[in-house]
């Protein structure tokens, strides 16, 4: 496929290197000279230096037969009219754009063909927001990522020694919960995988991925680790998009305060937010933290665009007593050298963000791609189409599909119902089937399997 991403920042670079992989033609424009050099130097894909949204430096980039553009650099407007252009003049099949600003994303009627032909809209802030108000709702998760809206979901927990299934075989989960189905997908040990099989012990420390019905959800959880109580006060540092959206989203159900530096921006907050509390002040102030009583706190939440400060408040925050820290962390680099010690979860808005790129990159119908492991491993949504004659996997057992090396399906929404997924389990056409991928190099081969061929049409 023929690529062109406006955009070497952080989530351009990042898909930039996602899609170089698995062999893709990748053309990145920026005007930053120094960037393009810096991916040009890593990956294998072409550069252009300029403004994206002109025709000029859009027919350079090799515009006249892309077949897609993906816009996302830091300006809205640039991002708007790059798809202007890209469907104008060079009838681009598929544009994708970043949209910050909400006040374009409540106007729904201004992205389609006849004003702004935008394909696809992405906004960096609500997908971070919806992530981190998922794991708000499972305490003890590291990761919870919705399939098939919401019936079925992946969840990454730390096994803990005390957990009843800690140092016990995969296959015992059907003998303590026998009326819950449920499928580890993966297991991370040390930082490496390991293909979950019925004998495979489960230690202490382990990262556990498992997949079940959203109703079971917590049943699980609770045969790995302790279940940790109810989430109910939350301080969130940053009241920014994300502070605000999460504090509009979670308020009517926690006790929520947020902590922001700006006066003007604390007058906004409160005059917006129904029951949350606004305080002005730093979360670096140790003073500020003892006077609201964060030892109280059963989450905080570091929001601010800075990692440094999201990280030295959250280690206070944490010295003080907070239960749960979670921090954004947007420089890669920083993600594994802070997760797991004092600070419990760290968050890349660009993985949560190049998820929702991949899924209409992806070829095959393919629903949606989710990042796990900060990249290291990748959890795929397709849907099954065709026949037996047509489809490599309709119409077969799972323990008959040649699925590529570390690949495993862990579960298959058919309508409205959540089938884990056993050797013997049929696939039919129509079926949503997740599949865990651990190495992505196997990509291109999964989404070979979801191709229907010629026979079907």
């Amino acid at each position: 496929m023929k690529i062109i991403i406006l955009g070497a920042g952080q989530v351009g670079g990042t898909l930039a290197e996602h899609l170089a992989s698995e062999a893709n033609d990748i053309t990145v424009v920026d005007t930053d000279g120094d960037r393009l050099r810096d991916l040009g130097d890593r990956l294998d894909i072409r550069t252009v230096q300029g403004r994206g949204s002109l025709p000029t430096v859009l027919r350079q980039a090799g515009a006249d037969d892309a077949d897609m553009l993906v816009a996302v650099t830091n300006s809205d407007e640039t991002n708007m009219v790059a798809c202007q252009v890209a469907y104008s003049l060079f009838h681009t099949p598929t544009k994708i754009a970043r949209v910050r600003e909400s006040s374009y994303l409540s106007r729904e009627e201004l992205f389609d063909n006849d004003h702004i032909p935008v394909d696809v809209l992405i906004s960096p802030e609500q997908v971070v927001t919806n992530y981190i108000k998922r794991l708000i709702e499972h305490p003890g998760s590291l990761q919870v990522i919705d399939f098939a809206e919401g019936k079925a979901q992946l969840v990454a927990v730390k096994a803990y020694y005390g957990g009843p299934l800690v140092g016990q075989q995969l296959r015992q989960i059907r003998a303590h919960m026998p009326n819950v189905d449920t499928r580890v997908a993966a297991i991370f040990r040390r930082d490496r995988p390991i293909t979950p099989r019925g004998d495979t012990l489960i230690e202490a420390d382990d990262e556990v991925f498992f997949i079940a019905a959203r109703k079971d959800i917590r049943a699980v959880m609770g045969e790995l680790r302790r279940i940790d109580e109810t989430n109910k006060r939350v301080v969130i540092a940053g009241g920014g998009q994300i502070g605000e959206r999460l504090a509009e989203a979670i308020e009517s159900r926690y006790q929520v305060k947020i902590i922001e530096m700006s006066p003007a921006r604390c007058r906004y907050l409160s005059d917006t937010l129904e029951s949350t509390v606004v305080l002005q002040g730093s979360a670096s102030d140790k003073d500020l933290m003892l006077e609201e009583n964060i030892a109280d706190a059963d989450i905080f939440l570091a929001l601010t665009n800075d990692d440094e400060a999201n990280i030295m408040s959250s280690l206070l925050a944490k010295r003080l007593g907070a239960r749960k820290v979670m921090t954004i962390i947007n420089n890669p680099a920083y993600v594994d050298l802070v997760q797991g010690g004092e600070i419990d979860i760290a968050i890349s808005p660009q993985l949560a963000t190049i998820g929702t790129l991949l899924a209409h990159v992806r070829r095959g119908d393919i629903v949606s791609v989710h990042s796990l492991r900060r990249g290291a491993a990748e959890a795929i949504e397709a849907v099954a189409h065709g026949d037996a004659k047509s489809s490599k996997v309709v119409g077969k057992a799972i323990e008959d599909i040649s699925l590529p090396p570390g690949t495993t399906i862990g579960a298959i929404i058919r309508d409205e119902q959540v089938l884990i997924a056993h050797d013997d389990t049929v696939i039919e056409s129509g079926d949503h089937v997740i599949l865990f991928v651990v190495d992505k190099k196997h990509i291109r081969d999964v989404e070979k399997l979801f191709h229907v061929g010629l026979s079907f049409f």
